[in-house]
């Protein structure tokens, strides 16, 4: 009798706790807010997290908030619906001090993905737990890719010339390109082989200008490698050269993103100079950042202060499998 009893007991506190967990889950509240909520890549972030909310139960709040006005507005009104915190990419990183402090103010935990927070001295907000991309380890994928394909087809470095196709005032754009330069360079490509193509903007009509300038100018040298901030960047080095007559087989361009206008060059029927794409998946910065956000208003658990994150390389004959691999398809 005794033993029944106690049965009794532990079945119904399991079931209380149960029942108290899911009412926990059903109340836990977190927003997601992005910056450009009508581009592919935030709306993809958002399906993600939205996956996380159904797995674990909770609330998803999802905010489009495309300056710091409407950033400000956002975080009060997850305040008043009772949320407990928020994942957020900022329009403008330098309003840092004021988010963490609008974030304080209505007792929200905060942690940022994409782009990092900065205070008044420029500086990242060490504090703020952070999701981003690894800008230097994308761009040594690139470079990777670039002299794994060389090697491929009997290239010497000494025989090849390199377009950096740069838009300089964007950072993680230096931070790429630099990242596949420090792999050329360890790979016996010398500084004088590679020329720079700096774009007016970061798509690809802009980086065929910039590029065909330099193929221009160095009509002598017959096999080229293209790499830069996107795959539009890589994308418009491959224009230049089908402009100037320069035969695919002479080009090798690694771009970054995995991009509509990626997959559609590799669904051509005849293979161009555009060979890779170094895939970023959004994935993990949607439904990984909000499991890191539940875990941390369920359970206390705060996440890493920095996690990053960086890419695929997909090709003519694996993007499919990538894209799979990766969650986007």
């Amino acid at each position: 009798m005794r033993f029944l009893k106690t049965a009794l007991v532990a079945g119904a506190l399991a079931v209380l706790s149960a029942t108290t967990f899911a009412a926990y889950a059903q109340d836990t509240k977190i927003g997601f807010i992005v910056k450009q909520p009508e581009e592919p890549w935030f709306q993809d972030e958002w399906k993600f997290a939205d996956q996380a909310a159904k797995e674990k139960g909770f609330t998803l709040v999802k905010i489009g908030a495309e300056d710091g006005e409407k950033l400000m507005s956002a975080i009060d009104n997850l305040g008043a619906q009772g949320a407990q915190g928020f994942i957020v990419c900022t329009p403008d990183v330098k309003l840092g001090p004021g988010i963490v402090a609008k974030a304080a103010a209505n007792n929200l935990k905060l942690m940022t993905v994409d782009d990092r927070l900065v205070g008044a001295d420029g500086k990242p907000l060490e504090d703020v737990p952070h999701m981003g991309i690894s800008a230097t380890k994308i761009g040594e994928a690139v470079g990777k890719t670039i002299i794994d394909e060389m090697k491929a087809r009997g290239w010497k470095p000494e025989e090849v010339g390199a377009i950096r196709v740069s838009y300089d005032q964007l950072p993680t754009a230096v931070d790429r390109v630099e990242g596949a330069i420090s792999v050329l360079k360890a790979n016996g490509f010398k500084a004088e082989q590679i020329f720079d193509a700096p774009q007016a903007k970061t798509d690809t009509e802009a980086a065929l200008n910039a590029a065909t300038t330099v193929l221009n100018s160095h009509a002598d040298i017959k096999k080229w490698v293209a790499f830069g901030l996107n795959d539009e960047a890589a994308l418009g080095a491959v224009r230049a050269s089908e402009s100037v007559g320069i035969p695919a087989e002479n080009v090798i361009a690694v771009g970054i993103g995995g991009a509509d206008s990626a997959i559609n060059e590799f669904k051509k029927p005849v293979a161009t100079g555009f060979v890779g794409s170094v895939i970023i998946s959004p994935k993990r910065h949607g439904y990984e950042t909000a499991l890191n956000m539940y875990d941390w208003v369920a359970n206390n658990k705060e996440p890493e202060k920095l996690i990053l994150t960086s890419g695929a390389v997909a090709k003519r004959d694996t993007y499919v499998q990538v894209r799979k691999d990766l969650g986007i398809e």
